[in-house]
């Protein structure tokens, strides 16, 4: 079996995000990056899946500009057999990714693709679900536990009243939560390994699909600063207040 692991290069989720004075988005230059934390949880299930024996290889594949290539040496220093980079100069809504992430999944013909939930820099939560429609492949979202079988995988995912556990038959969509797994640190002996593994490189213009943008940012701009509380005498001066200044009761 083939598992196909999509990792996206985002902000740090340690970094204070600034937004520009323009209000054009945010600060990225000099700005410390990482790998979009589902994406992590979504390569350390990939490579457990290869350790225990049912999976023969693991690709990682990344989407963006040069510096994203980042994240694939991560994923191959934590595991992954071989890399592929899609070089785009610019931003790809998710509609564009799934695009292209087809196209890769019509040539490497894997068993399963793996992908976080959500990045953490758009919150889209929608590249999985755009995919697995594209492909028409069962999927499990807000994925938790993992059990593979010959032909098909047990998922338990997160929803709303709980987990729910559901069978999917391979091939198969798996977009991961952070409950799923606990990420492994690449080892400095793995790094330099992982330096050594191959990483494909392709063009996303050159795909012969359509990554045209459909939504237009406006302006970004920072919430609004939270106001300082304020003490009450009483209780029921708490109670007049939130009645009638707060109107919440």
């Amino acid at each position: 079996m083939k598992i196909l692991v999509a990792v996206k290069r985002v902000i740090d989720y340690n970094v204070q995000i600034r937004v520009k004075e323009d209000g054009s988005g945010v600060h990225t230059d000099n700005v410390k990056m990482s790998t979009n934390p589902p994406d992590d949880n979504a390569v350390e299930e990939a490579v457990k899946l290869k350790e225990s024996g049912k999976v023969k290889e693991v690709v990682a594949i990344t989407i963006g500009e040069e510096k994203a290539q980042e994240t694939v040496r991560k994923a191959l220093a934590v595991g992954a057999d071989r890399g592929i980079h899609v070089k785009a100069d610019s931003y790809i809504e998710p509609l564009g990714i799934a695009k292209i992430l087809k196209k890769v999944v019509e040539k490497e013909k894997p068993d399963m693709v793996f992908l976080g939930k959500q990045a953490i820099d758009d919150d889209c939560n929608q590249t999985g679900q755009m995919l697995a429609a594209m492909l028409n492949w069962p999927q499990g979202t807000f994925t938790s536990k993992v059990n593979l079988k010959d032909k098909s995988m047990e998922i338990v995912r997160e929803i709303d009243e709980g987990l729910e556990t559901i069978e999917i038959n391979l091939p198969a969509i798996v977009t991961c939560d952070l409950r799923l797994n606990e990420p492994r640190y690449a080892s400095l002996p793995n790094i330099m390994k992982a330096k050594k593994k191959p990483i494909e490189p392709m063009v996303a213009k050159d795909l012969g699909v359509d990554i045209t943008n459909r939504i237009q940012q406006i302006k970004v701009e920072e919430p609004p600063k939270r106001k300082g509380g304020i003490k009450v005498s009483s209780v029921a001066e708490l109670v007049s207040k939130l009645k009638n200044e707060a109107k919440v009761i």
